[in-house]
């Protein structure tokens, strides 16, 4: 199976750029979506579609929905659709901008750019806040069970749907807290990872342990941190066959289960929050078929 856009599976980049356009109001997006399909690889560049693009269209894919901005434990997310995000990843931030530049430029016909959000690998992959990320991301065949759709509609077969949320971290905060206290709200040690026995419910890895719900909630996580003057965070990045394990952990970490807070909202809050489905490849570019193009 190598349909599926390769960046997805590949281990997170040294730099990258976020790229979040809204469609412009009565123009005809195909030719763009066209020009776009010919610039992006799904490796260097991972391409989403949104439910806005999706209504321009007239398309529909199953599946693919408006970010809830709510899951009845009274803690309001933001949803903030976007009708294409662009994920550029690379080792040099000069050859993102320019291959930013050029993926505006062969959208902008039919989209307005929204949103520049530039990340970065820190300390090995670790999180601003010195925790590893990404702990337990599924490995191997098990990455590309949790992360592609299996389907045997053309055009739908390698795809895959991605959560997409920027959560801005309050430093001070963060600081403030002890180091046992920093420990127990992600539970696990920040010197070695390792897991804490003794965390307390509220603890994150407790709250989305993924083998912990019924049925298993695996998705494949490619965060990565993002800086912006003095203010930084995570882009937190979650690629799932379906939004079912996304959301089922998200519903656990808002307390809707239990009424337990995760404890990272104790210093970071998400300030946006979207969905795409991402197409698969045909021949070296985007497959584009169940939008008829």
């Amino acid at each position: 199976m190598d349909n599926f856009q390769a960046g997805i599976l590949a281990p997170v980049p040294e730099f990258a750029r976020y790229l979040n356009f809204s469609v412009k109001p009565g123009t005809e997006a195909k030719q763009a979506l066209r020009s776009l399909a010919d610039l992006a690889d799904g490796k260097e560049v991972v391409v989403g579609f949104g439910r806005p693009l999706l209504v321009a269209l007239q398309r529909d894919i199953q599946g693919l929905w408006t970010f809830p901005s709510s899951f009845g434990s009274g803690l309001a997310l933001p949803s903030t659709p976007s009708a294409l995000w662009c994920w550029l990843r690379g080792n040099d931030r000069g050859e993102l901008f320019h291959r930013s530049r050029k993926i505006i430029h062969a959208a902008s016909s039919a989209f307005d750019l929204d949103a520049v959000v530039e990340g970065f690998r820190y300390d090995g992959g670790r999180d601003l806040t010195g925790y590893e990320d990404g702990t337990e991301n599924p490995k191997g065949e098990k990455a590309l069970e949790a992360a592609i759709v299996k389907s045997e509609e053309d055009g739908l077969d390698g795809s895959s749907f991605v959560a997409v949320q920027q959560w801005l971290h309050d430093f001070a905060r963060f600081d403030w807290l002890s180091p046992q206290e920093q420990d127990n709200s992600i539970g696990r040690r920040k010197t070695d990872n390792e897991e804490l026995n003794d965390a307390p419910p509220s603890a994150h890895v407790k709250r989305t342990a993924q083998e912990s719900f019924d049925p298993p909630a695996f998705v494949l996580r490619r965060s990565m941190p993002w800086t912006d003057g003095i203010r930084g965070g995570l882009v937190f990045v979650a690629f799932g066959k379906s939004f079912d394990a996304f959301e089922a952990q998200l519903k656990r970490m808002v307390g809707a289960e239990d009424g337990v807070l995760d404890a990272l909202f104790k210093y970071t809050r998400p300030i946006n929050g979207s969905y795409f489905w991402c197409p698969p490849v045909r021949e070296g570019r985007l497959d584009l078929r169940v939008l008829k193009l």
